[in-house]
């Protein structure tokens, strides 16, 4: 696929890089809206775990896969996969990866530390 028009410029965005993740944010209404490059070859438990300071990512994550692949696996060895175009619902506690050799973007929702509550995403 295709990447430079999605990896292009975004009005209104805050760029910043954690892990090697590049992270760009739009606020819109009472949310945000994030594009999320995830390079070739990211772990959340190898990147930002240290960074973090958590055993496993605490965030929800909703949005579109726009190009590439990743997994998610839960504490409780559950794997889910994700192959652009696909919509995305990952609930906190977990550890994901970029499958391939292709970076994953992801087009995230949020309402920063309500995103949990407001979009019902708690697992089990």
């Amino acid at each position: 696929m295709e990447n430079s028009s999605l990896l292009g410029p975004m009005k209104g965005a805050t760029r910043r890089e954690v892990g090697g993740v590049q992270v760009d944010v739009v606020p819109t209404g009472n949310a945000r809206v994030k594009r999320i490059v995830y390079p070739v070859g990211f772990r959340w438990s190898k990147n930002l775990k240290d960074i973090v300071g958590t055993p496993l990512c605490t965030h929800a994550h909703v949005g579109f896969l726009a190009s590439g692949r990743f997994n998610i696996q839960y504490p409780d060895g559950v794997v889910e996969e994700f192959v652009a175009p696909q919509a995305v619902a990952i609930a906190p506690g977990h550890d994901g990866w970029v499958v391939g050799e292709e970076p994953a973007i992801l087009i995230e929702f949020d309402f920063e530390g309500e995103t949990v509550e407001r979009l019902g995403l708690r697992r089990g």
